[in-house]
Parts: C-alpha cells; sequence; structure tokens
C-alpha cells in the first residue's frame, strides 16, 4: 500500500528557538515574575489586573491615604506612584503576602491582632494599615502612639483607636513569639 507524503510537512531545517522577552524581573510574595508590558504601567495595575491580587485598594490617583501601600524591599510604598520600571530586582510584599511572608500558612500576628481588635471598619482601608504597621512593627518594636498616628494612613470609618490597640497588641505578641 503506498503512503501519500505530499500531506505530511517539510521537515524544518533549521530550527530558531524564540528569545526571552525582555522585561522587569521582580519579586513578589517570594514569587519571580517578569513583566513584559509598558515600563511605566503602575505597580498597583500590575497587581491587580495581571496578578488579580486585589487587596492593596486604590486610594486616588496620588496614593493618598495610604490604601495602596506595599513592602517594597521593607518599605511602605505607594503602588499607585511605582512604575514596574522601578522595580527591576525588587522584593514586594502585598497584604497577601504578610502571611506566607512567615512561611507556615497561618496568619501574622498583626494580621490577628488586626482582627482581635476588630479594628477593620468597612475594610478597604485596612490593607495599607497591615502594611504600614508592619513596616513600623520592623523598625520599633515598642511604637508609642505618636509613631503609630505617624502613619500614612486615613479611615473614614473611625477605627483609629483600634488600629492603635491591634498594633500595640502585634508588638507584644512579636516580642514574645506568639500569635497575638
Amino acid at each position: 500500500m503506498a503512503q501519500d507524503h505530499a500531506a505530511l510537512p517539510a521537515k524544518p531545517t533549521e530550527i530558531t528557538p524564540t528569545p526571552v522577552r525582555a522585561g522587569i524581573d521582580l519579586q513578589i510574595n517570594g514569587e519571580r515574575y517578569r513583566h513584559t508590558g509598558d515600563p511605566a504601567m503602575p505597580l498597583l495595575w500590575y497587581l491587580r489586573d495581571v496578578l488579580q491580587l486585589d487587596g492593596t485598594k486604590y486610594g486616588g490617583e496620588h496614593g493618598d491615604g495610604g490604601a495602596d501601600l506595599v513592602l517594597v524591599n521593607g518599605k511602605a510604598t505607594s503602588a499607585i506612584n511605582t512604575p514596574m520600571s522601578k522595580l527591576a530586582g525588587k522584593q514586594v510584599i502585598t497584604v497577601e503576602g504578610l502571611a506566607d511572608a512567615r512561611g507556615n500558612g497561618n496568619l501574622h500576628p498583626l494580621q490577628q491582632a488586626f482582627i482581635d481588635e476588630d479594628a477593620i471598619g468597612c475594610g478597604y482601608c485596612t490593607p495599607g494599615w497591615l502594611i504600614a504597621s508592619m513596616e513600623l512593627l520592623n523598625r520599633n518594636k515598642d511604637p508609642s502612639d505618636n509613631d503609630i498616628d505617624g502613619l500614612p494612613n486615613l479611615c473614614r470609618c473611625g477605627c483609629q483607636t483600634r488600629v492603635r490597640q491591634a498594633i500595640k497588641r502585634a508588638a507584644a505578641a512579636m516580642k514574645q513569639g506568639t500569635k497575638a
């Protein structure tokens, strides 16, 4: 029985691999990513629209109020004001990454303290409070009321007193190595 070889595609004589697309390499919540789109894209839109990490909130085009804060190399940073081009080689932690940053899958003591102190209100500003508080606790293990009041966050629900209590509770738990 004769086979019809005319229907088969010709074998390529040379295979040329596609080069890796140039981009901006960074880590987000411990995972490696390469952004190959517009380098001027704000980090906030990359997190929310590309990675579907929607904990970080849009707080206005200037980042006022702190709802859009993330940690970039340990420093609280406005995600709306930070273009992807500034993040090459950087480590970003979002509110979703706080629990995972400890590696055990449990809530971070700060997150648990916010729950225990009912420091959540409507919840819109909570991710930014958690990020700003985390940076504060990383540099000051025993923050004063003035230190806490100096955080850049706004809460229109009036949870500032409970937020202060939550941060102090978390500081105590972190010193003791407990959950909160």
